[in-house]
């Protein structure tokens, strides 16, 4: 339960929502629909919920302009376009005023003194920050964060306790890394000896992160061997993500943890992947693709798709095929029974 101190008119203003109740009514805390209390807000955007409107203790309830109200319902009603995404705002805000107190810089840590610290910033205690390093107004950054040289940190970000960021990296505004995440590490480059041993090509690009972008914990982004691995706008990243030396990732795409994506592909805007995507190196892949959970892609994939499977296929050619490998086993029975009949007419 977060701790919340605000009218519901307030939100009326924000969200340009109709409220039916107590327009003073003091929110001071924020819970799911069955587990509030008197005084939390809550919201409902799934109907198989619906039955929790007439037993919740919550003391107001965030819901679409669209969902029929039952008229017994004690709590205050907000009614929005979009109650998750009104709640997950409310909730942003939230934890943003609960960071914004941190300001300054605890000891000890280190800061070179060739860089630049921007107004209403936050260094944690035992971070690192090198040399020609910027950080933007008012950004955090948690203890034991590593910042190597030429670095540069955008306005309200926030990097969170352990994260490692290799030199010449650039970060946007409004970024989000977290945890034990580590950006501009070497790319897996080596190429194989006459003695059948490797030797290591040097990574000498960096790492650039725009705008709006979300980093999971124990995320990896490595640098490109000579330009630039990119992150475009608001791009999602899950936790525990590989993603390789000069690969591109377009705006607003979403990918979900341990998934891998290898070395100098460009994945396109707007696309979602599910869990444990693997995609191969040096291909192109098109905007607005959704990648099934699992899903191996080897080549090029045009935009507006859903791959499933690996191989991948497109959503049509694996409903079509999985209708006949799921049939495999009694298909084999028969076959066996022929098999039989023959040789006994022979």
């Amino acid at each position: 339960m977060k701790y919340i101190d605000f009218k519901i008119k307030d939100l009326s203003e924000i969200f340009n929502a109709k409220i039916i109740g107590d327009n003073d009514l003091r929110i001071t805390g924020i819970n799911d629909i069955e587990n509030a209390k008197e005084g939390d807000i809550t919201f409902l955007s799934n109907i198989k919920y619906l039955k929790y409107l007439e037993t919740t203790k919550a003391s107001a309830v965030i819901i679409g302009k669209d969902t029929k109200v039952p008229n017994n319902i004690k709590a205050t009603i907000i009614l929005v376009d979009d109650p998750y995404s009104t709640f997950g705002i409310i909730l942003s805000e939230i934890e943003k005023k609960s960071i914004s107190n941190k300001i300054g810089v605890e000891k000890p840590s280190f800061i070179n003194k060739n860089s630049q610290l921007g107004d209403n910033i936050y260094v944690g205690a035992f971070s690192y920050v090198s040399e020609n390093v910027s950080i933007g107004n008012n950004s955090k950054i948690f203890p034991y964060t590593y910042i190597g040289e030429n670095c540069k940190i955008g306005s309200n970000t926030i990097i969170y306790p352990g994260v490692k960021i290799y030199k010449s990296t650039e970060v946007g505004d409004n970024c989000i890394i977290h945890a034990n995440s580590v950006i501009g590490s070497d790319g897996f480059g080596f190429a194989p000896t006459e003695n059948k041993g490797y030797i290591t090509i040097p990574q000498v690009g960096n790492v650039i992160i725009k705008n709006n972008v979300s980093i999971g914990s124990n995320t990896v982004i490595d640098r490109a061997t000579l330009n630039s691995t990119l992150i475009e706008d608001g791009v999602k990243l899950d936790n525990l993500i590989q993603i390789a030396h000069n690969v591109i990732i377009g705006k607003n795409t979403v990918i979900a943890a341990q998934s891998g994506i290898s070395g100098s592909t460009s994945i396109g805007e707007n696309s979602m992947l599910g869990g444990q995507v693997g995609i191969a190196g040096h291909l192109k892949m098109g905007d607005n693709i959704k990648y099934a959970a699992k899903t191996g892609v080897s080549k090029n994939m045009k935009s507006n798709q859903t791959l499933i499977g690996y191989p991948a296929l497109t959503k049509d050619k694996y409903i079509k095929s999985y209708i006949i490998f799921k049939k495999l086993p009694v298909i084999e029975e028969k076959i066996k029974r022929l098999e039989e009949k023959l040789y006994n007419l022979q």
